[in-house]
């Protein structure tokens, strides 16, 4: 009975993400982008010396970007209710849901990307090694349950690693945010509503942590897996909404 209420869920979550990717799609500026960037080396003539130089790689729409993590959310939650949910039942009776790591490996960087180009960091490698440093710590919770399925005493390894990967990318976006505060005035800083976004979206992944060591604690009510596991879903719409509904607030509005 409690895996049929889990698939409902996961069917009334993918309308809840899919309906906020359509309704930002619908009433978002279309036309608000960011350039990324790339930079190299070249020769310079006069000074017979290696310089700096960089150049726009394209125009990044930043609305498909946003909308971009609720659609894969969306998705995620479709295949589980149907075409995956006997497997995604018997891996949660086993204390694992792989398909979890998937989905956040891909919708968790591609949300750190997102904040990483609103507090001014455009250069591709960069949004790449964001990108992939938050991949693999989603990818270590996967090995993390993987690893623990049959331990009498939980292995903590790959969640440390994972809280290292993971923390990466976020120390890179405080450095610009300190770099900003501590230009000259006349500098063109990160808007207010930047701010809430990094604080916020920070405490949510945080918790998404603290949620794992609950589970592997067995602390109350997260004995039962399954009640980590609808935390896990209930705190993935939680951290994407107040994200979505940022921007838009921020940047997003016609």
């Amino acid at each position: 009975m409690k895996y049929d209420k889990l698939r409902t869920l996961n069917l009334y979550m993918a309308v809840a993400h899919g309906v906020q990717a359509l309704v930002l799609l619908l009433i978002g500026a279309k036309d608000f982008t960011r350039p990324i960037t790339t930079e190299y080396l070249v020769f310079d003539e006069v000074s017979q010396t290696l310089v700096n130089s960089s150049r726009t790689l394209f125009d990044f729409p930043f609305i498909w970007g946003v909308a971009g993590f609720s659609l894969l959310s969306m998705t995620f939650h479709i295949l589980i209710a149907t075409v995956w949910n006997k497997r995604y039942t018997a891996g949660l009776k086993k204390g694992i849901n792989k398909y979890r790591w998937f989905e956040y490996s891909l919708s968790a960087s591609l949300m750190v990307v997102l904040i990483g180009i609103l507090s001014g960091i455009f250069d591709a490698s960069t949004l790449l090694l964001m990108f992939g440093l938050t991949a693999i710590m989603n990818l270590l919770g996967l090995v993390m349950e993987v690893h623990n399925q049959d331990t009498k005493q939980t292995n903590w390894l790959s969640y440390n690693i994972g809280v290292l990967a993971g923390a990466l990318p976020w120390i890179v976006i405080a450095l610009y945010f300190w770099a900003s505060a501590t230009a000259p005035e006349t500098a063109q800083r990160p808007p207010t509503f930047v701010y809430f976004i990094w604080g916020s979206i920070f405490l949510f992944f945080n918790s998404f942590a603290i949620n794992m060591v609950l589970q592997y604690k067995k602390v109350g009510k997260w004995r039962d897996y399954i009640y980590g596991e609808k935390a896990y879903i209930w705190l993935s719409l939680a951290a994407k909404s107040a994200l979505v509904w940022q921007v838009y607030a921020g940047t997003l509005q016609p």
